[in-house]
């Protein structure tokens, strides 16, 4: 036993250590919640927020909603920390709309990937639409709720085309957006309403229907594509919305921009993996201008593309994610730094081990071979020169080693070396018994 412990203690000392070292470099978990900022609750942002929350929540993890008045808030609230201080920031994650981001400066955010279009639609009063945005001038235009995507896009749209609130015309706009917004045009309070949004909300419809309002067409769109990455022009056809009633009456050429899913760096990696394998169920499909598989995009954001969405894009999800449920996976992906200890250390030394141990137990036998060697030199020089008292030292030291070797204990295998040992004493002391 002891032999075995001074070949095999060190070994597992060591591996022991290996894997200590290597469990440093081990992942954490990812987290069971993250936190969603969406937008208004009866806005399409906060509608598919609840379809990310019931998707990963077949794996376990508990998506919490954030309502917000929309993407400048959202931006806000990732770039904004605990309020104790702490460096976790107030939400992980948040739906944002292309080109709000494209000024902001936050090295700490990636973008996950675009979504969908949400195209923008400009109603104004009168049964025909202006051609181009400079016709609005000195009008009241409602240009989106304060701190919503629609207010920043439209306000920057107008810009381009000189016209700005309260200027020489006459212009003024009002915060205004969705369904109040809606209202407020066909009551004839603004003339104008812009609307970004990708769902066919009650109020768009029925202003689609309406004799009063007009839907206008961007007759530059593809200027505006090359002046602005943000948008892409989209074409909502002729009749696309109602065959029956040819409506749209004609080719509407729209602006759009994409929303997007942002989150900051430090996000889980399992957890982007989900949030990437949600968005392709959730938007994947053919859309009102989207093309199967369209979405989720790498295209049109205004954050550096995160490495983990980047290896989504190129090969999808990885085989273990493909072939185990999501908390196996992880727990293969962290534990795989483990085997180097194993394929360092412990196929090498259990190589190693065997060997040693039979030289450590084998070398015990070869010590008492040459202590006998050195008996039966003594006996022989004792016996010559007719030395009684090293001769009854030799035989008494020869007894003595007789008795250590019987009472020692080896394994099996080594058994044969051990008798042969006993039986060449038991040789040396017959040839010596007598002078």
């Amino acid at each position: 036993m002891l032999d075995f412990l001074k070949v095999y203690g060190p070994i597992t000392l060591l591996i022991a250590i290996g894997f200590i070292i290597a469990f440093q470099f081990v992942d954490p978990a990812p987290p069971g919640s993250l936190t969603l900022a969406t937008g208004s609750e009866d806005g399409a942002y906060h509608a598919y927020g609840k379809r990310y929350r019931e998707i990963l929540a077949r794996d376990g993890v508990e998506v919490i909603l954030r309502p917000t008045r929309g993407s400048l808030e959202n931006l806000e609230l990732l770039q904004r920390r605990d309020e104790s201080g702490d460096a976790a920031p107030a939400v992980d994650v948040a739906f944002l709309q292309s080109g709000i981001g494209k000024v902001a400066n936050a090295p700490d955010l990636a973008a996950l990937g675009a979504l969908y279009f949400e195209p923008l639609w400009i109603f104004v009063r009168g049964e025909m639409a202006p051609q181009s945005l400079t016709e609005l001038a000195g009008k009241h235009l409602a240009v989106g709720a304060a701190g919503s995507g629609t207010g920043a896009v439209a306000r920057e749209l107008l810009a381009a085309n000189g016209i700005a609130a309260d200027d020489d015309s006459g212009t003024r706009l009002t915060e205004l957006g969705g369904a109040d917004a809606a209202k407020a045009l066909l009551a004839g309070r603004v003339d104008a309403a812009f609307f970004v949004t990708a769902r066919r909300d009650s109020y768009l419809s029925e202003l689609l229907e309406s004799r009063d309002v007009a839907l206008m067409s961007f007759a530059r769109a593809k200027a505006y594509e090359k002046h602005f990455s943000h948008l892409s022009a989209v074409l909502l056809p002729e009749g696309v919305l109602d065959l029956a009633a040819n409506r749209p009456d004609r080719d509407i050429h729209l602006l759009s921009p994409t929303a997007g899913l942002i989150a900051h760096e430090d996000l889980h990696p399992a957890l982007i993996d989900l949030l990437m394998a949600a968005a392709s169920e959730i938007h994947g499909a053919r859309g009102l201008f989207a093309e199967v598989g369209q979405f989720p995009s790498p295209r049109n954001l205004d954050f550096p593309l995160s490495a983990e969405s980047k290896r989504y894009f190129e090969s999808g999800l990885g085989f273990l994610r493909r072939v185990l449920p999501f908390w196996a996976a992880t727990l293969v992906e962290r534990a795989w730094i483990l085997i180097l200890p194993v394929l360092t250390l412990l196929i090498p030394l259990l190589k190693v081990a065997p060997p040693a141990y039979r030289w450590q137990v084998r070398r015990r036998i070869y010590r008492w071979y040459q202590d006998l060697r050195n008996f039966e030199d003594a006996l022989e020089r004792a016996r010559g020169t007719g030395d009684e008292e090293a001769w009854n030292e030799g035989l008494s030291e020869l007894k003595r080693l007789q008795k250590e070797v019987g009472q020692v204990v080896v394994p099996l295998s080594y058994t044969d070396d051990l008798y042969h040992l006993r039986l060449h004493i038991e040789f040396v002391r017959n040839r010596f018994s007598r002078r």
